[in-house]
């Protein structure tokens, strides 16, 4: 039996299924997650263009992008304006607790 290699990238076609895999991704909690959907996105829009359109050197965004990369922050936000894509935040579904409060500083005794 002879089988092929599936790319995720071939499928998504539209701007709003790439947001919905990328928004997928986030979802995750997982920076490995996040780093491999921006990177199946932009393959399938053409890393080249993407990586001009994000002023950042294609061998450089090949590698951040890549299986072992670790893009940093402003890479992900550029490649995702490039995407015309932005980054969101919503409520997650189950409450995080909340820090503890600082005790107040004791007053200090003034020397008179």
């Amino acid at each position: 039996m002879e089988t092929t290699r599936f790319d995720a990238a071939e499928y998504l076609e539209t701007p709003e299924l790439q947001a919905a895999y990328i928004t997928a991704a986030l979802e995750t909690g997982d920076p490995a997650e996040v780093r491999d959907a921006i990177g199946i996105v932009a393959r399938a829009r053409g890393m080249a263009d993407i990586a001009a359109a994000a002023n950042l050197n294609p061998k450089s965004l090949y590698k951040a992008l890549g299986e072992t990369g670790n893009p940093e922050f402003a890479t992900v936000l550029s490649v995702l304006n490039a995407l015309g894509l932005t980054l969101s935040a919503a409520p997650a579904g189950k409450p995080h607790q909340a820090r503890r409060k600082r005790k107040p500083a004791s007053p200090q005794k003034s020397a008179a």
